[in-house]
């Protein structure tokens, strides 16, 4: 994927492994080793060279800093297993938010047409077909 100044993405995966070693000041051997014990996936061509993408010189540069601080590997596997959840539960975080806020303004819209018909109960619909959510409140003549 190209960015918008015609440059490669972050996971556009154009370095071979020399070019992705020199970049990150690892051995070759040593982003294979890595390959195999699962902490990087890099993309493959057709006849199966390594090609490696920003995001994973960025990975790449993390683990050696996290192991240069004396992290073993384990260590490091579980760090990054806790930073890609971190990042999972943000994005389900935000979408949980959006959801949020566009039920409340639903709800505002309801209650609004509400007001106009006080014997009216407002129903908001849900995105899925079939299913609706029905929202009242307890007024004094529900007593």
């Amino acid at each position: 994927m190209m960015s918008a100044f015609g440059l490669p993405g972050p996971d556009a995966a154009v370095y071979v492994i020399s070019v992705a070693a020199e970049l990150t000041g690892l051995h070759p051997q040593t982003l294979r080793t890595y390959e195999r014990m699962g902490l990087i996936v890099p993309a493959r061509t057709v006849g199966g060279g390594r090609r490696y993408s920003s995001r994973d010189l960025d990975r790449l540069r993390e683990i050696a800093d996290l192991t240069s601080s004396g992290i073993g590997i384990e260590g490091v596997r579980r760090i990054l297993d806790l930073e890609n959840r971190i990042a999972a539960l943000t994005a389900r975080n935000d979408d949980l938010l959006a959801e949020l806020q566009a039920t409340r303004e639903a709800l505002r819209v309801a209650m609004t047409a509400r007001r106009s018909d006080p014997n009216k109960l407002p129903v908001l619909r849900a995105p899925g077909p079939g299913q609706s959510v029905v929202v009242w409140r307890r007024g004094v003549r529900d007593l």
